[in-house]
């Protein structure tokens, strides 16, 4: 028995990566050209850049993709933007601002897809799946978003939350209390 097994290489893990189900191919786009900033803001389009980019350029090496990271200051009050040609020469303006990376992924494909797209995302929610990986994230964090906070620190809920806890049947026994019958 060998002593150490290899686990899969960086080569394979990236080309997993890459080939993931959906296939992102877009029909009908000479080029996409992204603006945003290069740190501290727009985070979902910079996750866009990171996560989907990669396999959206794989899934269609003829397209001409430029990203420019610009950088901004905190007076700065301007918003990423992709803008998307297409082959015949018609471009379209997406603003990517507020936005996570698989709602940037689902408006591009949307709009440039294809059937493929159409027919993937119409089986992902007759089997109630999400649409993408990494999507269940973005429902998790809206709909904490939706829910109001309960405020504890009010006096009225605390005392309410102490005589709750000190009245509890499972509350452990301690010191004395613990001894006497």
């Amino acid at each position: 028995m060998p002593r150490f097994i290899p686990g899969p290489s960086r080569l394979s893990v990236i080309l997993k990566e890459l080939n993931e189900e959906p296939r992102l191919s877009l029909t009908g786009l000479r080029g996409i050209s992204l603006k945003l900033a290069a740190k501290n803001d727009h985070f979902g389009a910079r996750h866009f850049v990171k996560e989907e980019l990669g396999r959206i350029r794989y899934a269609n090496p003829q397209l001409n993709v430029e990203v420019n990271k610009v950088p901004k200051s905190l007076q700065d009050n301007w918003t990423p933007e992709m803008v998307v040609e297409f082959e015949d020469g018609a471009k379209t303006t997406i603003d990517i601002s507020n936005k996570w990376s698989t709602s940037i992924t689902k408006e591009l494909m949307d709009l440039a897809g294809g059937n493929v797209w159409k027919e993937h995302k119409a089986a992902a929610q007759a089997a109630g799946l999400p649409i993408l990986p990494g999507e269940e994230k973005e429902r998790l964090a809206a709909a904490k978003k939706r829910t109001p906070k309960l405020s504890t620190r009010n006096p009225e809920n605390l005392e309410a939350m102490v005589e709750n806890m000190l009245s509890s049947p499972e509350r452990p026994k301690t010191g004395a209390a613990a001894i006497l019958p």
